[in-house]
């Protein structure tokens, strides 16, 4: 489990096809303190640490991963957002995030609104039935409080401020019109879809 408060922005070093997708990605984590075997979520995607160096760790990214999650990500000088796994007793910051990812979202504007820059996201009409004004989502790994949700036949658009704080330490700040991003619903959303599904 996670929290969506991200701890670090780390870069690609290198992404290698070898059965999984291999990644070696840079990090500023003390190496001593990552077992082999932790979890550490890139960008709000789950990954188990398979190897590590003096400054950076490396993961192995299943197809089933790759083909649901934002394609950007997995590709050599890409920044990603990391977050080690939550332990008993740690502070809940942001919101419970498990690191799987739930479906694709598209940027359709970023606009500075006051200090905060106010960013609409475009997500699939199937998983914005469970996007909620005043609830929690998370972007790349990012936990964030959604604005507004405005459905359409086809699409659900949400909006989301983002505090030049959360700007400065993670991805988000870098975003541009067109970009996919990972969404993961708020975990109680996750079990009302499921309970949904059943009675259907």
């Amino acid at each position: 489990m996670f929290t969506g408060i991200i701890t670090d922005i780390g870069t690609v070093r290198a992404a290698e096809q070898r059965g999984d997708l291999r990644l070696t990605i840079a990090t500023s984590y003390d190496p001593a303190t990552i077992d082999l075997g932790a979890s550490i979520a890139c960008s709000g995607v789950c990954l188990t640490v398979v190897d590590k160096g003096s400054d950076w760790f490396a993961v192995d990214v299943s197809h089933e991963s790759v083909s649901r999650t934002a394609l950007a990500l997995w590709t050599e000088g890409a920044r990603l957002n990391l977050e080690r796994a939550l332990r008993m007793g740690d502070e809940l910051g942001g919101h419970l995030v498990t690191g799987h990812v739930d479906g694709i979202g598209e940027v359709m504007s970023a606009t500075p609104d006051g200090g905060s820059l106010r960013i609409s996201i475009r997500a699939p009409r199937d998983l914005g039935r469970f996007i909620a004004a005043k609830g929690s989502i998370t972007l790349d790994g990012v936990s964030l409080t959604v604005n507004d949700v405005i459905d359409s036949a086809t699409d659900t658009d949400f909006t989301i401020n983002l505090i030049p704080h959360t700007a400065d330490h993670t991805t988000l700040g870098e975003v541009a019109v067109g970009q996919s991003v990972n969404l993961e619903i708020d975990v109680l959303a996750r079990y009302l879809k499921r309970l949904e599904e059943s009675r259907n």
